[in-house]
């Protein structure tokens, strides 16, 4: 028999935010390792679909280093955007980046929850969330909240990863992304938890038709469903209500 995956059980936000706050320094090296560079491709991807309706104000929640938000600033001359996160380690990386490219006027970054983001209702016309979703402490909490401060009719854009469903590549993968991850993340980061619990937390989250239900009863309609790359990912569209 197989081992049985141990999800972290422990999701609230100070634990979550101590973890990345210890795998800061090597995260952006690792996640383009160990994706091979395809998790740029996902955000450009992600960001051109939601620039299409051209909007000014965008939130970024779990920006961490704040690598969506740089590509989008880049695509956009125009649009200006506000990063949150709960690790301090992340944002500070992420400063650095937008100060070395000259974005300072076009993105802030906070420190911030999801279940609680500091901007008024109906501030922003689109969200967007990159490999952050399901480390929200209440999923349905947080994409209430998103929604919240979402303009009516604004849109969100969210990129996760998912598991490939078809042989011999869903084996393949899982066994790169359960075994072979952790070990060489552990090694680089010197924290092989994280990277035990960050592929096991994507086996546990709602992915497809059940994560598009869910944002569906937090207020979000019009849902569309990308799969990427033979399932590695998944982009996520989806609309806030017209009040």
């Amino acid at each position: 028999m197989g081992k049985t995956p141990n999800p972290f059980v422990d999701k609230s936000t100070s634990s979550v935010a101590a973890m990345f706050n210890s795998i800061a320094p090597s995260y952006d090296f690792l996640n383009h390792l160990l994706s091979l560079g395809i998790d740029k491709l996902w955000r450009r991807r992600l960001v051109k679909r939601l620039l299409r309706n051209n909007p000014e104000m965008v939130l970024d929640v779990a920006t961490g280093t704040a690598d969506l938000a740089l590509v989008m600033a880049k695509q956009s001359p125009t649009v200006r955007i506000v990063g949150i996160d709960i690790s301090e380690s992340m944002l500070a990386i992420g400063m650095v980046k937008i100060k070395k490219m000259k974005f300072l006027e076009r993105i802030t970054l906070k420190k911030a929850s999801a279940l609680c983001i500091p901007s008024p209702d109906n501030h922003f016309d689109a969200a967007m969330v990159a490999f952050g979703v399901r480390n929200f402490q209440d999923l349905a909490q947080g994409l209430k909240e998103i929604c919240r401060v979402l303009k009516p009719g604004g849109e969100l854009g969210v990129l996760e990863f998912s598991m490939p469903r078809h042989c011999p590549f869903n084996a393949l993968y899982r066994f790169y992304f359960l075994r072979f991850l952790p070990w060489i993340g552990g090694k680089v980061s010197g924290n092989r938890h994280a990277y035990t619990y960050l592929p096991e937390s994507v086996l546990t989250f709602p992915q497809g038709e059940v994560f598009a239900q869910i944002l569906m009863s937090s207020g979000f309609i019009d849902v569309e469903i990308r799969v990427k790359t033979f399932g590695i990912a998944t982009i996520y569209i989806a609309n806030k209500k017209n009040q």
